[in-house]
């Protein structure tokens, strides 16, 4: 069955029934708008388009790894706010022969993903496209504290990273070299996995609010391309330690397979959605931390002993 056969009425009634609502959830789907509680008194959010073609393939992933990278981006980028993510409202466009099945996979998959922070999706719309487009917006909760911006580097104080770095970069060229049929070898399996379903650390935006962060952001664009948002919104220089940068072997043996230095994957390689932080230097970190460089006065990001870095994602290039 199609959803053009469901119709529309037939596609919100599969979806609402596949997603159980938390307790952040005050009225879920089937009014007008939903409702939600907000213990803070203040509302993080932040939203996210997922274009097909664009950001994901139907030949290259199924409907549960787009619905589970749509909900990653988004959770990701509230607790790169510090906060805690509560839930999710999605606007859906699908095609008219797209297969329920398939709508049935991303709803599950936004579902689970939502799980791992204790999530719902909330609400949300639907259309016939000509592709499938899956427009997710997310809310947060701060729990009391001030959210951490990019704004608050400071000379003197150190960066550290959490979560993968590399990896979906890694995925994603092998895929486009050679197509959904990839083999399992030369650490292909775990990074392009990785591409379908990056894993944020959302244990450790909060973490870092209270740690004492003073500037944060997820890594969706590439280390350095993101980096360099903290350095111009806090007027600041950021110098890179090449030996410092966590370099997973599944990197490694991708890079190798694709000739291609693992070091330019982790530098300029997006949508892992790591966690990039800025910490006072006094602070003992966790060990889901790694400090890969330094704040200095300047302008910038700058990478030791190499030259300038290439790359990042840009939407319109």
């Amino acid at each position: 069955m199609t959803v053009g056969e469901l119709g529309e009425f037939g596609v919100i009634a599969r979806i609402t029934g596949r997603l159980p609502q938390g307790a952040s959830v005050l009225l879920g789907p089937g009014d007008d708008a939903a409702m939600v509680s907000a213990p803070d008194g203040r509302i993080v959010v932040s939203t996210d388009l997922l274009l097909e073609s664009r950001h994901f393939r139907r030949d290259w992933s199924s409907g549960y790894d787009v619905g589970r990278k749509a909900a990653a981006q988004n959770l990701a980028d509230a607790v790169a706010m510090g906060a805690v993510p509560t839930s999710l409202v999605v606007g859906l466009a699908l095609p008219a022969d797209l297969p329920v099945a398939w709508l049935e996979e991303l709803t599950d998959g936004l579902r689970d993903e939502c799980d791992l922070v204790g999530a719902s999706v909330a609400g949300g719309d639907v259309t016939r496209g000509p592709l499938v487009v899956v427009s997710v917006t997310v809310l947060g909760d701060l729990g009391g504290r001030a959210p951490v911006l990019r704004s608050g580097a400071r000379p003197g104080q150190v960066v550290a990273v959490a979560g993968r770095l590399g990896w979906a970069a890694a995925g994603l060229a092998l895929l486009e070299r050679e197509g959904a049929g990839v083999s399992g070898s030369g650490g292909s399996r775990e990074v392009v996995e990785a591409h379908r379903r990056p894993c944020p650390p959302y244990a450790q935006g909060p973490e870092a609010a209270v740690l004492g962060a003073t500037a944060m952001l997820d890594v969706s664009d590439g280390l350095v391309q993101d980096l360099g948002h903290i350095a111009a919104a806090s007027g600041v220089g950021i110098v890179l330690e090449p030996a410092s940068l966590p370099i997973a072997e599944p990197v490694r043996a991708a890079a190798e397979r694709l000739g291609v230095d693992p070091l330019d994957l982790v530098l300029a390689g997006g949508e892992d959605h790591a966690l990039a932080a800025v910490f006072p230097c006094d602070i003992p970190l966790t060990d889901a931390w790694t400090v890969v460089g330094r704040v200095v006065e300047g302008a910038g990001v700058q990478v030791s002993g190499r030259a300038a870095v290439s790359g990042g994602w840009d939407h319109f290039r």
